[in-house]
């Protein structure tokens, strides 16, 4: 359809009018300071972390923690009570990430000395590139030195290794392997720097530094054996302490074994709807034949895109037939295509969004149960809830209106938000009867169960319970998933990709969005369309926060969530 000039002024009108509402400043003595001052933080942060990068630097992680610091004492100096909603909200989010960011700098810290002993080499690293960094004239000769006693340190690392392999898990050499990598390539940027252009520095240096990359390779091959091949997923969980503090640094006031609870109510609805469509379709109780059977309907190699764009145009149609949510115009017309890659697709099976969808399905590069692996797992019913999850109303268009509402709270940046919203209007859809047949409510159960298993594996990952491989097992026997698929997701999980509570998050903000949506719109406060558009003016910031503000909670400098928000009574009616 032509999008007129009168079209889209009429379509930000609305936006603009739903902007003046939530940015009412009434009765307020102090204007918002935080666009301003996260602007400035955000500038001399990256500057920062752009000069201090090595991050197995004591000097680094001390510069980098007196500047949040600093902040915090800017941030100390701001009269909370003078503020209106919005000013609080901001400031409990910015004090939230200093204190954020401070812990993650001190369980980085921990998480070095834990493998210390089998990397004694690296302050001899550290050393040569913080003397590059701060442009300390090199004495080629001395740097030699440094390089020959580098060598016969790594080298006494490997026969550690060698002697004393059985004393480091599987999964401490796996940190070892990716903290050496790490190390290696700053070693590799130092010596580059001086090549060739110091006449003096390749006379001393280039055969000590060739017996460095000799000694590393041999020393990685060595740890290499200790994690298993490039197959294999290892992961390193964090533990419990660490689960509960990112809990409360998103404003969630469950343990990890609540959520788990949560989780397992939920697939036991899923499981309840798995037998109802399974009957409708003629399986009687078997979930499995009715999966099969959907896997089987994909379209051919080569038609995914036009499926793709197909689905895309119906779930615009459905919400504007129903008026739930804003689109505007530019956002509906701006969305592209690009298909995945072979060798993306080993982390990412399935589709990612937001101005761009990446279409996970066969290439001509993929071995022949890959390829066919692929076109069962990305059938025509499981793309159903995936297009409008990556594009509108979700990523899409959640990316397009953070881009042009309070940006500056990009900073706090949350997966309970952003996946949450996605995943909220899986489950509003599903309500609102978006399926138009048992084939679809199978593809829409498939990722819905698929969530709740998310925060079962991850969490009980990270909690100890479960290793990488069962998690892998798992989502194979009680979600259904390929075990090409299963690999992918639980790969992308535990190997440091995503932050641990990334896939507990889908289902997680979901739920929150939907507790959030019987305050203001079952009570009447709010129109559905109102509390969609409000939300997404708020930016990606905690739910909890945003149920702060269009709530208009009160709020205290000391704030720490007590939400609730699964109501055991209504969960998985």
């Amino acid at each position: 359809m032509r999008i007129t000039h009168s079209m889209a002024h009429a379509g930000m009108a609305v936006l603009a009018g739903c902007l003046l509402v939530s940015h009412a400043d009434i009765g307020d003595s102090l204007p918002n300071p935080f666009p301003q001052l996260i602007h400035l933080f955000q500038e001399d942060e990256g500057n920062l972390k752009r000069y201090y990068r090595f991050g197995h630097s004591k000097l680094d992680q001390e510069r980098l923690g007196q500047f949040y610091q600093d902040y915090q004492a800017r941030l100390n100096e701001i009269p909370f009570d003078r503020l209106a909603q919005d000013g609080r909200v901001d400031y409990l989010l910015f004090q939230n990430h200093l204190e954020r960011e401070l812990w993650q700098l001190s369980y980085a810290k921990e998480r070095v000395t834990e493998v210390g002993e089998w990397l004694g080499f690296a302050p001899l690293i550290t050393d040569l590139v913080e003397k590059k960094r701060r442009a300390i004239p090199v004495d080629s000769q001395a740097a030699a030195t440094v390089l020959n006693a580098l060598s016969q340190s790594i080298a006494g690392s490997r026969n550690a290794v060698v002697k004393k392999g059985e004393g480091l898990s599987q999964v401490h050499a796996n940190r070892v392997v990716r903290l050496a990598k790490g190390l290696r390539r700053d070693l590799s940027d130092w010596y580059r720097f001086y090549k060739g252009y110091d006449p003096s520095f390749e006379w001393w240096n280039e055969v000590p530094y060739k017996a460095v990359e000799e000694v590393f390779t041999d020393f990685l091959d060595v740890l290499g054996k200790r994690v298993g091949d490039d197959d294999v997923v290892v992961g390193d969980p964090i533990g419990r302490e660490a689960l509960l503090e990112a809990l409360r640094r998103e404003f969630i006031a469950y343990t990890p074994e609540e959520l788990i609870a949560i989780a397992e109510k939920e697939y036991a609805w899923c499981a309840r709807e798995w037998k109802r469509a399974a009957q409708d379709l003629g399986f009687e109780d078997d979930w499995r034949k009715a999966l099969n059977h959907v896997k089987s309907l994909h379209v051919a190699p080569g038609d995914q895109p036009a499926l793709i764009k197909e689905l895309a145009d119906e779930a615009v149609t459905f919400l504007e037939a129903r008026d739930l949510v804003t689109i505007p115009p530019v956002c509906k017309e701006t969305w592209r295509m690009e298909m995945m890659s072979a060798a993306r697709q080993k982390v990412n099976p399935y589709f990612t969004g937001g101005e761009v969808i990446s279409v996970s399905f066969p290439t001509d590069q993929m071995a022949h149960e890959d390829k066919l692996m692929s076109l069962r797992g990305n059938n025509r019913h499981f793309c159903k809830a995936t297009v409008h999850h990556e594009l509108i109303p979700g990523h899409h268009l959640q990316i397009y209106m953070q881009e042009r509402h309070r940006a500056y709270r990009k900073l706090f940046r949350t997966p309970f938000l952003v996946e949450g919203w996605a995943l909220y209007w899986e489950m509003l859809l599903w309500d609102k009867n978006f399926h138009s047949g048992p084939e679809d409510r199978v593809g829409m159960l498939f990722w819905r169960t698929h969530r709740c298993a998310r925060i079962i594996f991850s969490l009980n990952f990270h909690l100890g319970k479960m290793s990488a491989q069962e998690c892998i097992d798992y989502l194979v026997e009680n979600v259904g998933h390929e075990r090409r698929n299963a690999t992918a997701e639980v790969r992308r999980s535990v190997q440091g990709g995503y932050e641990p509570l990334y896939q507990a998050a889908y289902m997680l903000g979901g739920l929150q969005f939907r507790a959030l949506r019987d305050e203001l719109v079952d009570s009447g406060e709010m129109s559905e369309k109102a509390f969609h558009d409000a939300i997404l003016l708020e930016n990606s910031i905690p739910i909890d926060m945003i149920r702060a503000k269009l709530g208009q909670k009160p709020l205290k400098r000391e704030y720490v969530t007590d939400w609730r928000f699964y109501d055991q009574e209504k969960a998985a009616p």
